[in-house]
């Protein structure tokens, strides 16, 4: 159902709105970790390098996917916050047109391209074909991954985050089942875990779009709605352009580090796949309740209320720093036996590699995920460029510091001590733009009144 963000305690609304997020981006987690998971238990070390090595590129497409999400959610947020239920609805038409444009060229562009992206992060030879095959199928499956992301972005902001929760909890589960009877049933290899994925997505989003049509129709609006508009389109750019250049850049960062890793060996590469799927489920945690706090202060910003969105800073810091504790706990004294359900065998360099990376970045949950908040709000409000600056920052010194580091030291473990010092540089950032904006006595669009 549809919630108003607008009224209500802002913590008690918060944790309501955000808690079936964070388990609704759990459930999306288990498509990579299952893909992962079931590659190196079922398949072997080179197959579990091969998916990890692929992932890295289908975050690229999946960057340019959130930020149509993005885009399309905050500014339905605002309308529906003003009570615009016209231009709401005409937004969201807008978004879906826009989206599908966009994902043909994406399609386009992978279908030739994958092959030189792979070579170009010097994929090793051994892990090359079974990462190429992977790819190439989950291009055909971009459309679903698409739409069900503007699909997600609708609901978030309509103040629904339970639709989306039941749909993943549904879809991630039957993907594992799937995942599992292609590979050790039919025996299909890297092809089986990338069409366990591609079709259980699938599914998912068909739902997903046929609900949001449905719940949209029920919104009364005078007369017929315009199906395309410019200046929503500009609007919805000014939002997605920023969001999906930093997805992009991260992907492409990662792309590069993944580059460095791969220097390594096989070895360190499954290690890092494994651990990397571990670290990317909470950051991807927080990212969500960043993007959850996104809706609340997009509804609030719309509706002029301003004070709502200041407690939902306070509120969100509490709830990501709650997560922060048991994540840290898990990942330093248990992180071994989450590694282990990766590997086939107990590759020892590649344990190791895994617990390091967890070691070393874990501790540091408590910066990121206070940037994720502060990100959402401006994001929320508009704010882009400071919102790209803190992102930018962060990317820019983990990718240089990997290099640099990783050459000092002559091992990975330079790279992984990249990531807390952008973390904690990019968190003091972020923060500070928060506050300046809050503090400039300026009523208007992507600033705070006092």
């Amino acid at each position: 159902m549809n919630k108003d963000l607008t009224v209500g305690d802002p913590q008690t609304v918060l944790w309501k709105f955000c808690l079936p997020l964070f388990g609704s981006i759990l459930f999306q987690q288990l498509y990579n970790i299952a893909d992962s998971l079931v590659a190196g238990k079922f398949i072997g070390e080179n197959a579990l390098a091969a998916v990890g090595n692929s992932y890295e590129i289908t975050l690229i497409f999946i960057a340019f996917a959130f930020g149509c999400n993005m885009g399309c959610s905050v500014i339905v947020s605002q309308l529906f916050g003003a009570k615009e239920y016209g231009r709401l609805k005409t937004a969201v038409s807008t978004a879906c047109i826009f989206s599908a444009f966009l994902c043909l060229v994406l399609m386009a562009t992978g279908i030739l391209g994958c092959g030189s992206l792979l070579r170009l992060i010097r994929t090793p030879g051994e892990v090359f074909s079974d990462s190429k095959l992977y790819l190439d199928i989950y291009i055909w499956g971009l459309p679903f991954v698409f739409f069900y992301n503007i699909a997600t972005g609708i609901f978030s902001a309509l103040g629904d985050s339970k639709t989306p929760f039941y749909f993943l909890a549904a879809s991630s589960l039957s993907n594992i089942a799937v995942d599992i009877l292609f590979v050790k049933a039919f025996r299909m290899g890297v092809s089986g875990v990338a069409w366990a994925t591609f079709l259980c997505q699938g599914v998912s989003c068909v739902l997903a779009v046929r609900t949001v049509w449905v719940r949209l129709k029920k919104i009364p609006v005078p007369g017929k709605p315009k199906l395309f508009d410019r200046d929503l389109m500009k609007k919805i750019l000014l939002i997605a352009v920023p969001s999906i250049l930093q997805q992009s850049f991260i992907s492409v960062g990662n792309i590069l580090i993944q580059s460095v890793i791969n220097g390594f060996g096989a070895s360190v590469m499954a290690g890092y796949s494994a651990a990397v799927k571990l670290n990317n489920m909470v950051i991807t945690s927080f990212t969500t309740i960043g993007n959850g706090i996104s809706n609340f202060s997009a509804q609030n910003f719309g509706s002029q209320k301003y004070a709502r969105i200041r407690d939902g800073f306070r509120a969100g810091i509490k709830m990501v720093w709650c997560l922060c504790v048991p994540f840290c706990v898990v990942y330093i004294f248990l992180g071994k036996f989450l590694l282990l359900l990766f590997m086939q065998k107990s590759s020892a360099a590649a344990l190791v590699t895994g617990r390091q990376f967890l070691w070393i970045l874990s501790p540091f949950y408590f910066a990121v995920s206070a940037k994720l908040v502060a990100d959402g709000i401006l994001r929320g409000i508009g704010a882009m460029r400071q919102f790209m600056v803190g992102t930018f920052t962060d990317l820019i010194l983990r990718v240089v510091l990997a290099f640099v580091l990783s050459d000092l030291t002559g091992s990975a473990t330079g790279i992984w001590c990249a990531w807390p010092i952008g973390w904690v540089i990019a968190t003091v950032l972020s923060i500070s733009f928060y506050k300046k904006e809050y503090k400039k006595c300026v009523a208007g669009k992507g600033a705070f009144p006092q």
